[in-house]
């Protein structure tokens, strides 16, 4: 059986409805499913317009049916509750009808049943007054419930969307023409004419447009995108080059050995899609939870106006159809999952604003059951544990400091090379100079040279060192260091102290690695790994039964966080990084992943302690409906049941927003007591 990666239903692989994307077919239980997997703008765009009709409709219902009272009021709210009903709820009644094709029960089939029966119910006392003895109805019921829980499919929506979005970003990396090399000459052409075994020129500045071999020229390349690392890589004739990368500051010749689909970029794109469609394959606890209350509602409804239909008829009570109408109504009513419906956005709206304010930022909801079961968490190293840009620790001149530090000003400032740009960012406090370096040329691995006033000046690099002569006489000596975060080691030893499990995995040396690892105190790390690779590593601590986070700041940790349980994107991150992770740290002060573990595992807790009160009441209330007070009652209590029925669920939706508003100041006592 395959899984519609839209809802998650299991669908047959002999069924019609599919699409082809990238060499997988993909199966949806209906169209509705395979329009949105095709076509998620059209279909976000029209969920929209379905919310702006149902606010106002199902607000003007609400305050109408409570505060007012005229004769002809039920055929007012009628009228107002015909677009919420089969316009804006459509997608519930198609989701009902996939699921009794495919003999499943799903949350979308309990909505369309308690909705439609209060609607068709109320429909026929609006219509013909005098058939039951009853005058209210359950219009406000009907409606508030599609537009909440049409609210909560937006809200999933966008979250899909932004996902897509991270991947489109990954692919804007990829220029649209390039400059192929025919005969020494170049000439430029489109990007999709570019095949394999072509010779393309790459100037300074510019990405690597496909996968390649260098066949000619050397220059330093940034492959953060790729590694997460800011120091460049020099390349040479021989050295493979990734597409996506920044060329720094060289002409390379570049024999073409993938592009297209088959590039780096692209595999990149296609995973993060993957990754992100896998998730949509669980199902969520509601439609579990509806696979069994369904039949459970159907019967208790179907069996309760049986027998009082057959039992009132053979006492000859006049009223045994109608008796046995409202019963089967009053079950099926006062099983509408209002409450369950309120029992998640709630509890996520207080959730939301407790992150927050505590610099916090939750993008995907959905990811809050995720979180609250995470027990490892996989840093990145470079721009996560360690600051984004090189510091400079040490900077001493020797002679005329002005004309020292104004010419490394002036130098430096030639160069695409990141420690390039971070001693211009230091020495911008220095009030230098911009003086007239003529001659300027940068030497791939080596440094950028000049001439000024007739004398030669050379800004070299080796490792984390960079030193200024002019004429072969030191001026200045610079030394560069990717520190620490500030209390990153007291972050990682409360996570432990939590029974956390932490690793670091990362694109850097060993050296660097194990060094970082040792005084942090983390006994598994990983070392020199590719996009690809922190994902398998993901994937394997999965395998073994954990619940995965990965926090990152690089477009190169996008798969890993796409891949992971949960994924979180530090604020100072790439654009693309930041689009992907489920969470971002809007501070990039790292304390706060204990704070975001201990507010998802809160979340859940109130989460289910609502569902089960709604459940559970809900439950309770069923044979009350179905009249198992009317030994004490008499029938006379279906004059009154539709009104108990409307204060029931009014009273269990004011339960749940109540004990909602508790989890703030018990996730704080926690977060407060997790932190000594």
């Amino acid at each position: 059986m395959a899984v519609d990666p839209v809802c998650g239903m299991y669908v047959s692989e002999d069924s019609k409805i599919y699409s082809d994307r990238d060499g997988t077919r993909y199966y949806f239980c209906s169209q509705g499913c395979k329009d949105k997997f095709d076509k998620p703008d059209s279909e976000s765009k029209g969920l929209k317009i379905k919310l702006i009709v149902a606010w106002p409709f199902s607000i003007a219902i609400i305050v109408i049916n409570y505060l007012f009272s005229f004769p002809l009021k039920n055929y007012v709210l009628l009228l107002l509750v015909l677009p919420v009903q089969f316009y804006v709820g459509l997608d519930f009644y198609k989701g009902a009808y996939a699921a009794i094709k495919n003999k499943m029960g799903n949350m979308d089939l309990l909505i369309s049943l308690g909705t439609l029966t209060a609607f068709f119910f109320s429909l026929i006392i609006t219509l013909v007054p005098g058939l039951f003895p009853v005058k209210y109805t359950y219009f406000d019921a009907s409606a508030f419930i599609i537009t909440l829980l049409m609210t909560g499919g937006y809200i999933e929506d966008l979250t899909k969307k932004r996902a897509n979005s991270s991947a489109n970003a990954l692919l804007s990396l990829i220029p649209d023409r390039v400059h192929i090399l025919k005969e020494g000459i170049a000439k430029d052409i489109p990007m999709e004419n570019l095949v394999a075994g072509d010779i393309i020129q790459i100037k300074p500045g510019e990405n690597i447009p496909a996968d390649g071999t260098v066949v000619d020229g050397t220059s330093e390349i940034d492959e953060s995108m790729l590694t997460g690392e800011a120091e460049s890589v020099l390349k040479a004739p021989g050295s493979p080059v990734t597409s996506g990368t920044l060329n720094l500051n060289g002409v390379l010749s570049v024999k073409v050995t993938a592009t297209g689909k088959n590039s780096t970029v692209n595999k990149l794109y296609s995973m993060i899609q993957m990754a992100s469609m896998g998730r949509a394959k669980i199902q969520k606890i509601s439609d579990i939870f509806s696979s069994y209350f369904v039949p459970i509602v159907l019967a208790a409804a179907f069996s309760s106006a049986l027998f009082w239909y057959f039992y009132l008829r053979s006492v000859s009570n006049p009223l045994y159809s109608i008796i046995a109408i409202l019963v089967f109504v009053s079950v099926v009513v006062i099983a509408c999952p209002c409450a369950i419906g309120l029992a998640a956005p709630i509890t996520l709206l207080i959730s939301s604003n407790e992150s927050s304010r505590n610099g916090i930022l939750i993008k995907n909801s959905s990811s809050m059951d995720r979180l609250s079961k995470i027990d490892t968490v996989i840093f990145d190293k470079t721009g996560t544990i360690t600051d984004n840009e090189p510091e400079i620790t040490a900077f001493t001149t020797t002679g005329d400091k002005h004309l020292a530090v104004s010419l490394l000003y002036s130098i430096e400032s030639g160069s695409n090379h990141p420690v390039a740009h971070a001693i211009v960012n230091y020495l911008k406090d220095m009030n230098p100079e911009k003086l007239d370096i003529s001659e300027f040329r940068e030497i791939p691995g080596s440094g950028v040279y000049g001439k000024y006033d007739g004398k030669n000046v050379e800004a070299s690099r080796a490792g984390d060192h960079t030193s200024l002569t002019m004429d072969g006489i030191e001026l200045a000596s610079i030394n560069l260091k990717h520190k620490l975060r500030s209390g990153i080691e007291n972050d990682i030893k409360n996570l432990q102290k939590n029974h956390i499990r932490v690793l670091i995995v990362t694109g850097d040396s060993l050296e660097n690695t194990k060094d970082v690892a040792e005084y942090l105190h983390v006994d598994k790390y990983y070392y020199s790994i590719k996009p690809e690779g922190k994902a398998e590593i993901v994937k394997e601590e999965q395998k073994t039964g954990k619940y995965v986070m990965f926090v990152g700041d690089g477009i190169n940790d996008t798969v890993a966080m796409q891949t992971a349980d949960v994924g979180v994107a530090m604020a100072s991150g790439s654009d693309i990084a930041t689009a992907t992770g489920d969470i971002i740290l809007l501070n990039n002060d790292l304390k706060n992943i204990l704070s975001t573990l201990i507010i998802g595992k809160y979340t859940i807790k109130k989460i289910k302690q609502n569902v089960g009160w709604a459940i559970g009441y809900n439950s309770a209330l069923i044979p009350v409906a179905a009249g198992i007070l009317t030994p004490l009652l008499g029938l006379g209590i279906y004059y009154v049941l539709p009104i108990f029925a409307a204060l029931a669920m009014g009273l269990s939706s004011t339960t749940v927003v109540l004990n909602s508003m508790q989890l703030r100041k018990h996730m704080e006592r926690k977060i407060a007591l997790a932190s000594m």
